[in-house]
C-alpha cells in the first residue's frame, strides 16, 4: 500500500472513530499525523509540526479572545442594536446584510478569511439576541466572502487570474466573478428558506424574542419574557438610552483599528486581534477577566489537528497523486468533474488559496487540448473550491463555529460539517452542469 493511499484511509479511520466513540476528533488527527508520519513517512516531529497550522491557531484565539472582551463589556449588543434600527427591526433582513458587507469586503480584496474574522463575531452576536439560527447566519456571512471573492481585484480572482495566464490559457475574469457571486447569491436564498428564513419574515418587530436585559448596579438581570425586567432599585434607563461608557468607546476603536489593520494595511488577522485585546485587557482589566475561558479550546483543537494531518497528507504528496489519477482517465468531462470533486473536498480542510493555484496547473494537459472549455472549467473548479468553505475545518467555518452562541458550538460544528460535506457533492454536480457540459468558452 502506497503512503498516499495510507493517508487517506488514516483520515477516513479519524472520521469513522471520532464519530462512534468519544474520542475528540482533533486529539485523534494529532496522534494520526504522529503515527502515520514517524512510521511510514519517516518524518521527524519537527516535520510533523511543521503542518500545523499556527496563522489559523492565531486567528481563532485572537478573534474569539476580542469578541469575548467586546461582548462582555456590551459593545456587540449596541452594535447589534444600530443595525437592527438601520434595517428599521426587520430581522429578516439583518443575515442578508452580513452577505452584502461581506461580500463588498472581499470584492474590494479583502481575504476571504480576514473578512469573516470581522463580521461572524457580530453577526453571530444577532444570532443570539434574536433567536436566528446561527447555521442560517453563518452560512450568508461564508457565502458573502466567496461571493465577493473572485471579484478582479481580489485575492482569489487574482490568485485564480495570474494561474491561468501564466500557464497561457483562456480566462474571463468579469465572468468568472459574475458567477460566482451569482452562484452563491442562489445557493443563500437556498439557505435562507431551509434553516428558517420564513420564520423571520413573519416575524413584526426586531424586539428580542429570547431575553431582555435590565441594569441593576453593576449587575444585569435577565429575564426570558421579552420585556425588561424589573430593576432591583435606582431610576436606570432603558438600556437603548444608556450613554457609551469608556470600555465601549475603546472597544469600538479596537474593532475599528482590527478592521484597518486587517483590510487596508494587509496586517495579520490574528495578531492585530490579539493586540487589540491585550489593549482592552490592560485598558479594562475587570472587564477582560473572563473572555479568555470565552475561546473556543474545543473547537482550535479540533480544527488544528485535522489541518495538522492535511497538510502531512500534501507532503507526502496525496493531493498530487490524486491528481494525477484523474488526469489520466479518457473521458475529458469525467476527469473535468473528478477535478471539480478534488478541488473541493481538499480545500474543505485546507487552504482554498492553495488548491487553486495547485488545481489548475494539473487541468492544463487536458484543458490545452480544447475538449473542455478552459474559461468553463475555470469557473466550476473556483466555485467548487470555495463554496466548501463553510466546513468547519477551513478557516471561516472554523470561525462560525468558535463564534458561535453558548452552548451552541457542537450543534454548529456538525451542521456545518454536514453542509460542508454536502456541498463538497453537490457544487461539483452542479458547476459541472452549468458551466462545463455546455462548453462555455
Amino acid at each position: 500500500m502506497s503512503i498516499q493511499l495510507v493517508t487517506v484511509v488514516a483520515l477516513a479511520l479519524v472520521f469513522l472513530i471520532a464519530t462512534v466513540l468519544p474520542v475528540h476528533m482533533g486529539a485523534l488527527a494529532f496522534v494520526a499525523a504522529f503515527v502515520i508520519g514517524t512510521v511510514f513517512a519517516g518524518e521527524s516531529t519537527d516535520d510533523i509540526v511543521s503542518g500545523f497550522p499556527g496563522d489559523l491557531f492565531v486567528i481563532l484565539v485572537g478573534v474569539t479572545l476580542l469578541f469575548a472582551i467586546a461582548k462582555g463589556n456590551g459593545t456587540v449588543d449596541r452594535l447589534v442594536r444600530l443595525v437592527v434600527r438601520a434595517v428599521g427591526g426587520r430581522i429578516a433582513l439583518i443575515p442578508w446584510v452580513m452577505f452584502v458587507v461581506t461580500a463588498a469586503l472581499t470584492a474590494v480584496g479583502a481575504v476571504v478569511p480576514a473578512a469573516v474574522a470581522i463580521i461572524a463575531p457580530i453577526g453571530m452576536g444577532f444570532a443570539r439576541r434574536y433567536s436566528i439560527n446561527p447555521m442560517l447566519m453563518g452560512l450568508l456571512i461564508i457565502n458573502g466572502a466567496s461571493a465577493g471573492g473572485f471579484s478582479p481585484i481580489s485575492i482569489f480572482g487574482s490568485i485564480v487570474n495570474g494561474v491561468v495566464a501564466r500557464d497561457n490559457l483562456p480566462s474571463d475574469p468579469g465572468l468568472l466573478f459574475v458567477s460566482s457571486f451569482v452562484f452563491n447569491l442562489a445557493l443563500s436564498v437556498v439557505v435562507f428558506f431551509l434553516f428558517g428564513g420564513r420564520e423571520l419574515i413573519r416575524r413584526s418587530s426586531a424586539k428580542p424574542k429570547v431575553a431582555a436585559l435590565a441594569h441593576s448596579g453593576s449587575s444585569t438581570v435577565t429575564t426570558l419574557t421579552g420585556d425588561p425586567a424589573p430593576s432591583s432599585g435606582g431610576t436606570d434607563e432603558p438600556e437603548e438610552r444608556l450613554p457609551l461608557t469608556r470600555d465601549h468607546v475603546f472597544t469600538l476603536i479596537g474593532l475599528a483599528a482590527l478592521a484597518v489593520g486587517a483590510l487596508v494595511f494587509k496586517l495579520d488577522v490574528g495578531f492585530t486581534a490579539l493586540t487589540v485585546a491585550t489593549v482592552l485587557s490592560l485598558v479594562s482589566p475587570g472587564s477582560a477577566k473572563a473572555a479568555v475561558g470565552e475561546v473556543a479550546w474545543p473547537t482550535v483543537l479540533l480544527i488544528c489537528g485535522i489541518v495538522t494531518f492535511v497538510s502531512l497528507m500534501e507532503r507526502v504528496g496525496t493531493i498530487d497523486w490524486l491528481g494525477n489519477l484523474v488526469t489520466r482517465i479518457g473521458s475529458p468531462l469525467l476527469a473535468a468533474i473528478l477535478i471539480c470533486a478534488i478541488g473541493a473536498v481538499v480545500s474543505a480542510f485546507a487552504s482554498t488559496t492553495g488548491i487553486l493555484g495547485a488545481l489548475i496547473p494539473l487541468a492544463v494537459p487536458f484543458l490545452l487540448a480544447g475538449e473542455v472549455g478552459a474559461v468553463s472549467m475555470i469557473i466550476a473548479l473556483a466555485i467548487s473550491s470555495s463554496v466548501v468553505d463553510s466546513s468547519p475545518f477551513s478557516t471561516s467555518g472554523a470561525l462560525v463555529v468558535a463564534n458561535a452562541p453558548a452552548g451552541q458550538n457542537d450543534k454548529v460544528f456538525r451542521g456545518l460539517m454536514i453542509w460542508g460535506f454536502s456541498m463538497c457533492a453537490i457544487a461539483p454536480i452542479a458547476t459541472w452542469l452549468l458551466f462545463i457540459l455546455p462548453g462555455w468558452g
